[in-house]
């Protein structure tokens, strides 16, 4: 099978142990073990994996589509996405294209069965996981609100460094709100669930005006239907 290699790495990733070397060493000396040809390996140097705007990434899926290569393997998950959804949208995208995504930490390969199983099963833990704290949070609200009172709201100078603490230690906005959540800490403005805009919003960060639209992945050629 001929395989194209990702390796990512944010700037807040330098030096931490996700080198784009060692990346590229774990993604051939697999392939050479599996019999793979790596036809090369794309790299996306300084960006982030909350999306699939990279030119890296799309340069992998944009050789895909064309027949160039059969696949695309990282070392590691979460090179490819942080997002569920995302991960969810590029499933659906290999499984279109006939080919193979594959990360080698967790065992995702979707080339094979098994390996199918894996990456659709983590992803629907992960979306389930999202709605239980999310359930479990209102459900801790409405207790509050029958015995008639309300959490009280937390300090922002308290809040705001925990947060940013947590950054630190490289937690995601997301997993910031879910930890949140699944604690019962309101937010600053006594809303019921955290979400990744408030989190940034306490620690004060503030999004830029223009937004940006998601991706859209390389067009698949049409498969031709037998006479």
């Amino acid at each position: 099978m001929k395989v194209i290699g990702y390796a990512r790495k944010s700037v807040a990733e330098n030096g931490n142990g996700h080198s784009l070397d060692a990346q590229e060493e774990t993604i051939r000396a697999e392939a050479s073990r599996r019999g793979w040809e790596v036809v090369e390996v794309v790299r996306d140097d300084g960006h982030s994996g909350r999306d699939t705007h990279r030119p890296g990434l799309m340069r992998a899926l944009a050789a895909v589509a064309a027949g160039d290569a059969e696949g695309v393997v990282a070392a590691k998950l979460d090179r490819i996405s942080r997002s569920v959804v995302d991960f969810g949208t590029l499933l659906d995208w290999f499984r279109d294209a006939d080919a193979a995504l594959v990360a080698l930490d967790v065992g995702v390969d979707t080339s094979s069965p098994a390996g199918r199983l894996v990456a659709n099963v983590m992803a629907s833990v992960a979306e389930w996981e999202r709605e239980v704290i999310a359930t479990r949070t209102r459900d801790g609200l409405k207790v509050a609100a029958a015995k008639g009172r309300r959490p009280a709201p937390a300090v922002d100078g308290e809040l705001r460094e925990r947060i940013r603490a947590m950054r630190e230690d490289r937690a995601t906005y997301q997993q910031i709100a879910d930890t949140l959540n699944a604690e019962g800490v309101p937010t600053k403005r006594g809303a019921p669930l955290w979400r990744v805009s408030s989190v940034q919003a306490a620690a004060g960060y503030r999004r830029p005006a223009k937004r940006r639209r998601p991706a859209e992945l390389p067009a698949l050629p049409k498969r031709r239907t037998a006479a």
